[in-house]
């Protein structure tokens, strides 16, 4: 006795053989069925290893039941895609490995530079004679933001002219080329080709208010590099590198897209194991700044130590600059690329006015809008006014250097440990404490470090018992905020941002995220900016400017606050309605217990031909079918 599934008359055959069931013989009938070239129809289909079970006519007409998955690996001699076994090592294959390892090596070296980057050009800009971290938004704003929307024109137009390849060396030479000038030949002559007079008479006319915008003046060579060191991380990781390995890791992370991880349970347990690999190059990186940093230590009086530590970390980022280049190499020499068997979807291009009128429309999505714009504000409020008080505290290049490797060391660290327990705060607790955890971090960490840089005279004593200053605790805290902020973003708050798409309608799911990449990331990153040279214009300094930026990260979060719950309310009505629609659909495929007919007129008065107006389908629905 086997079962079959309850269907229209698709799974019913003639009555009498035809010519199209004769040729279904006992020797090949299965086997054409399911290796025929030509489209499958429903009997003897696969999918994904749910085998539908087939209605196959005897040739006395008397259908007779068998199962697909049984029948196609009976006596196990023959695969399913007449695929031979590919060698293995340690139980993947060796395509898999020769495409993953360079790509993987690859991944790390353009970490690994953009960490040493990323602290250095803080402290060129910082620490610089004549500037001071009031330069960072009207760097940000004015500076970084067109050089990368001219960056990417160009690059449109390059891509239409070159070849992938050539199209690689292109952009990333020069990145390579710069970062070197910049260690052995721009920054020992920046006392010669920074205009320091004409700036100092300008700040003279203009006041201390303008020193950020002048000091993109006074230090441009240094801003040069802020821009390309920003650059790096946008072009050379999103673009270059995520381009070209899409077109290798198909057959790998192809997979992924064959399972469907895409489900809720699914991302919670899989999405923030992603990204494990990438804190390793964290940690080396700021291990790297750490050294180079201190090297002034060792070196004699007179000897510009900043200048020795400069030339030690761009030697690194050119090094491992040309080893990425040997690798693309490699991998394009050595690797084929893999043959798709489908087109990916396209995501609509959606313009800055349809954008804003999509996220007014949507509820869910502006709670979803709000929670990336507040992110990307308060990190920005924070980050600016702590690297003031860094450095207050650490002056020197090479000791604010020396700090920041020890930073991005404990991002490493604890962004590595958080992803880790990432998967158990959402197994036990859900989304909505996972996506709140985020703003109440940072809500706690920013009113400790701005309630030492405002209270730091009442707290002084107290602070005196540990063998700290207020300043050197608002440091400290500072760090921690932006640590602890930073774990929970890549960890927690990321993951929450992507699952939040998972339970939409397909439409509203790629135009949502559409949105909110043209209007949301741009605003979080700018938003904070200019709040802060509102502030600074306004008020005469950033220091100044301390107690209303509190006020404003107060705000903001608790907005963020509400908007995630907001979300989790209605993120948790869907996912209800998503597990109803899917008992619903279990629900309502009946499965019956047919026995094998007796006598042909059995056989004939239960399986007519469909063309007449008694199929089997007619008859099997008045019948109460059994489930098992």
């Amino acid at each position: 006795m086997e079962v079959v599934l309850q269907t229209r008359w698709l799974l019913s055959l003639p009555p009498k053989p035809t010519k199209a069931s004769s040729l279904l013989n006992p020797s090949q009938g299965l086997n054409h069925r399911l290796f025929a070239s030509k489209p499958l129809g429903f009997n003897g289909l696969c999918l994904f290893n749910r085998r539908v079970p087939s209605v196959v006519a005897k040739p006395n007409g008397v259908p007779f039941i068998c199962k697909a998955k049984a029948a196609s690996a009976a006596d196990g001699k023959q695969s399913f895609f007449h695929e031979n076994e590919k060698p293995k090592f340690m139980g993947i294959e060796i395509l898999t490995l020769k495409k993953i390892i360079p790509l993987g090596l690859m991944f790390f070296c353009i970490l690994f530079n953009y960490t040493i980057l990323r602290d250095t050009k803080d402290v060129l800009v910082v620490t610089a004679k004549g500037s001071s971290a009031e330069i960072i938004p009207f760097l940000k704003t004015w500076v970084n933001l067109p050089m990368a929307v001219g960056f990417m024109l160009l690059y449109t137009k390059l891509a239409n002219v070159l070849s992938k390849k050539a199209l690689f060396y292109t952009v990333i030479v020069p990145f390579i080329a710069f970062f070197g000038a910049l260690g052995f030949l721009l920054y020992p002559l920046s006392n010669y080709i920074h205009p320091q007079a004409l700036s100092d008479k300008l700040l003279a006319v203009l006041g201390p208010r303008f020193l950020g915008p002048l000091a993109i003046m006074r230090i441009w060579s240094f801003c040069l590099f802020y821009v390309m060191a920003e650059l790096w991380g946008s072009v050379v990781i999103s673009v270059l590198f995520w381009g070209f390995a899409n077109q290798h890791l198909y057959t790998f992370f192809g997979f992924i897209f064959l399972l469907k991880i895409t489900t809720v349970e699914e991302a919670k347990r899989f999405y923030p194991l992603f990204g494990l690999g990438a804190n390793v190059a964290l940690i080396f990186s700021g291990r790297t700044v750490k050294y180079f940093s201190n090297l002034r230590k060792n070196l004699g009086p007179g000897v510009d130590g900043w200048a020795i530590s400069l030339k030690g970390m761009m030697s690194n980022v050119v090094l491992m600059g040309f080893t990425i280049c040997f690798l693309y190499w490699w991998v394009n020499k050595f690797v084929s690329l893999p043959t798709r068997s489908w087109k990916k979807k396209e995501k609509p291009k959606m313009g800055t006015m349809e954008s804003l009128k999509f996220l007014v429309s949507s509820r869910y999505i502006r709670d979803l809008a709000t929670l990336v714009v507040a992110y990307g504000i308060s990190i920005n409020l924070v980050e600016v006014t702590w690297k003031s008080k860094l450095k207050a505290q650490f002056p020197s290049p090479n000791e604010y250097s020396s700090f920041m490797g020890d930073f991005s060391t404990a991002t490493g660290i604890a962004t590595f440990t958080m992803m880790l327990l990432s998967q158990f705060i959402f197994d036990k607790y859900g989304w909505g404490v996972a996506a709140k955890i985020t703003p109440t971090v940072l809500l706690l960490t920013g009113v400790s470090f701005f309630s030492l840089i405002l209270f730091g005279d009442l707290l002084g004593p107290a602070l005196s018992e540990f063998g700290m200053t207020p300043l050197l605790a608002a440091v400290y805290v500072g760090a921690m905020q932006n640590i602890f902020s930073k774990s929970a973003k890549y960890s927690l708050f990321d993951p929450c941002k992507e699952m939040a798409y998972i339970p939409l309608d397909e439409d509203t799911k790629v135009k949502g995220k559409a949105a909110i990449d043209v209007v949301c990331n741009p605003l979080g990153k700018s938003g904070g900016a200019l709040i802060q040279q509102f502030m600074i214009l306004t008020f005469g300094s950033l220091a100044n400017s301390t107690p209303y930026l509190g006020g404003i990260l107060l705000m903001i979060v608790f907005t963020w606050l509400s908007a995630a719950k907001s979300l989790d309310t209605q993120f948790t009505e869907l996912r209800r309605e998503e597990e109803l629609e899917k008992e619903m659909e279990r629900a309502a495929v009946n499965i019956p217990v047919l026995s094998e007919p007796r006598n042909d007129s059995v056989a004939n008065s239960s399986l007519q031909d469909p063309a007449s107006g008694d199929s089997a389908g007619s008859s099997s629905e008045t019948s109460t079918p059994r489930n098992i």
